[in-house]
Parts: structure tokens; C-alpha cells; sequence
């Protein structure tokens, strides 16, 4: 049986991309004090799997959000209970999240939808439907700007690795090179990579730290 949280429900760099977001963990979590949010995705089968069959249809505590923007009208609808005596494969969860996202393009008409999951070791008294929406939406502008950069800079879009694991490898690859920069303080990541290529054998090693 689950408990329901007490809660009311009530680069080519040359194009700017999304505003920075907050310091995170890694691309899949959003750091809040010592919590954080995780979205879990099809490459965790075991955990997706449990997550989606949680009785969501029973959860009372949910939060309703509308937007529109960006040429689209988006709705959102985040669901939350308490998982501490389900025993997923995940340790210290707390809370399971549900949200779905109806998302319709102002100028075609199409309608797309989106089931998200994700778990926080947040409880129901630190973190509403609300707010655990908001801390995924937070995550969702990390990653889009990883991918903007990723695309730009790397043409990740264009990249012929698609089989295994071999997309998210690349991806973990990219994201490496692209934080070691930031933090050596490249905002431009497309300028960054060139300043290192001119010196290929010992401006990488630097960066990493590796004499």
C-alpha cells in the first residue's frame, strides 16, 4: 500500500542559448541543499518499470500547470506520493513523481504527450506537487542546454552512433568536455575547443588536471 503525501493539491556558439540554470549533480538530478530530484529514464528499465506501475490514478496530491509560449501551449500535471515502503531500486527515495505533459503547436495544431517519472528523497512536507514540478522543469533546462551546446559544438543531432550504448556514452563524453571548460572559465565552448586543439597533446592533460 502507498501513502499519499499529506500535501493539498491546490558551441557554434553564436546563438544565445537558455539562461544559466542551477548547479546540479549531474544531467540527471537537480541538487536542492542535500536532496535532489531524479528523473529516471528507459535506461533505468528496472526502476521505470516500477515507477509506472504505481497506482497514479489514486494519487490526490497533483498539481495543475498551463503555459503558452515559445509558438505552443503547454499543460502539465504533476502527481506525487510517498514510496518509502515500496522498496524500489533506488536508495533513499521518498517521494515518486509522476507528470504528464500535453503540449499543442499554436500553428499546427499537433498535440504531443510526454510521461515523465522521476524519485526525490525530498518528503511530502518539504516538497508539494508544486514544488517537485518546479524542480523538474529546472532539470529540463539543464538538459536542453547541454543539448544545445552539444548540438551546436558537436553536431550531436548529426552523429552516426546510435546503436548499444553508444549514444549516451558520446553524450556523457560531451558533457565532460563541455563542464571541464566552463569551469576553466570558456563561456564560448566552440572557442574553448579550439584553444585547446592548438596544443593537442598538453592543453587537454591541463584541464583534466592529468601532469
Amino acid at each position: 500500500m502507498y501513502r499519499p503525501p499529506s500535501t493539498n493539491a491546490t558551441g557554434g556558439d553564436s546563438r544565445k542559448p537558455p539562461s544559466s540554470p542551477p548547479e546540479t549533480r549531474s544531467p540527471d538530478s537537480t541538487k536542492l541543499g542535500t536532496a535532489h530530484l531524479l528523473v529516471v529514464k528507459a535506461n533505468r528499465p528496472g526502476l521505470h518499470r516500477q515507477l509506472r506501475s504505481l497506482p497514479w490514478k489514486d494519487v490526490t496530491a497533483r498539481r495543475y500547470d498551463r503555459e503558452t509560449g515559445h509558438g505552443r501551449k503547454e499543460t502539465r500535471v504533476t502527481r506525487a506520493l510517498t514510496v518509502t515502503d515500496l522498496a524500489l531500486d533506488f536508495p533513499h527515495a521518498v517521494q515518486a513523481v509522476r507528470i504528464l505533459r500535453h503540449r499543442t503547436d499554436l500553428k499546427t495544431g499537433n498535440v504531443s504527450r510526454q510521461t515523465v517519472y522521476a524519485i526525490t528523497d525530498l518528503t511530502s512536507q518539504q516538497a508539494s506537487p508544486e514544488r517537485l514540478g518546479h524542480l523538474a522543469r529546472s532539470q529540463w533546462t539543464i538538459e536542453n542546454r547541454l543539448h544545445f551546446v552539444r548540438d551546436t559544438t558537436f553536431a550531436e543531432d548529426a552523429s552516426k552512433i546510435r546503436t548499444g550504448h553508444g549514444p549516451e556514452n558520446m553524450a556523457t563524453l560531451r558533457n565532460l568536455a563541455i563542464n571541464t571548460l566552463r569551469a576553466a572559465g570558456h563561456h564560448n565552448i566552440a572557442a574553448g575547443l579550439r584553444h585547446a586543439s592548438y596544443e593537442p597533446f598538453t592543453r587537454p592533460l591541463d584541464l583534466l588536471g592529468i601532469a
